[in-house]
């Protein structure tokens, strides 16, 4: 099982994924729900935290915080304390058709 930190640094270190594709929520307090999202090219990767780049300049966000990665719209990531609601909070819906499970953003 890979923690977020090392699901992030195979993101950003193997050529065959492309950063523009990830996005992360985070426990953000004082934002709206307890929590922000960052996409890929506004977050930069250190030992004990993610630099978020936001309006403000850029936050710190320890690993600990994340709640959810996602990869081209699938979630790849969920903290154990969001476990079986990533898709909730990344706000991808499933519709049935047959046996097949479509997944999109709203």
């Amino acid at each position: 099982m890979l923690t977020s930190h090392r699901l992030l640094q195979q993101y950003w270190h193997d050529r065959r994924f492309d950063i523009r594709e990830v996005r992360v929520w985070y426990t953000d307090r004082g934002a709206p729900d307890d929590r922000s999202v960052a996409e890929g090219p506004d977050i930069r990767l250190e030992p004990y935290y993610l630099g978020v780049r936001t309006r403000d300049g850029e936050k710190p966000v320890p690993y600990h915080r994340i709640l959810v990665i996602t990869y081209r719209g699938v979630v790849t990531f969920e903290n154990l304390k969001v476990a079986g609601l990533g898709n909730i909070i990344a706000g991808i819906s499933e519709t049935f058709q047959g046996s097949r499970i479509e997944k999109y953003q709203e």
